[in-house]
């Protein structure tokens, strides 16, 4: 399998593979965000443009990690437009590759208050750090 450039155009399944989301899902988005505007081709095939992935990608940040509602993205957008979705998509530090991203994360939670005890707070960092491993020894092979 050959790799795309970054400009090129992604169908639905390779975008639902790259940000782990169901296909559906992203349709679903589509009837709610009037931004996300695939590209369709014959036989309906939809393929997203490298602007719309930015932006599902910001979507999906604001809904699975800062838990606003569909309606509160809506606003979102509706009052700062997409570039402040995509510019917060930007600044968002995905899955960490090495186990000292994963200390600064951890120190970088230390200097906010939150809900839950050191030992749990642990526990997750040890969680995090096995997944990246995992991760690490996938894409090794």
């Amino acid at each position: 399998m050959s790799i795309k450039s970054p400009e090129a155009f992604r169908t639905i399944s390779e975008v639902s593979k790259d940000l782990s989301l169901p296909q559906h899902v992203l349709r679903f988005w589509e009837t709610k965000f009037a931004q996300i505007k695939p590209i369709k081709r014959g036989g309906g095939r939809r393929y997203y443009r490298p602007e719309d992935i930015e932006l599902l990608k910001g979507i999906k940040y604001l809904l699975y990690n800062d838990g606003y509602t569909i309606r509160g993205v809506q606003k979102v957008i509706k009052e700062g437009g997409t570039r402040k979705i995509l510019k917060k998509e930007n600044n968002i530090n995905s899955f960490t590759d090495s186990e000292n991203d994963n200390i600064y994360l951890h120190d970088q939670l230390d200097n906010k208050s939150h809900s839950i005890s050191e030992t749990k707070r642990k526990k997750l960092l040890n969680v995090l750090n096995d997944l990246v491993s995992l991760k690490n020894k996938i894409n090794q092979e």
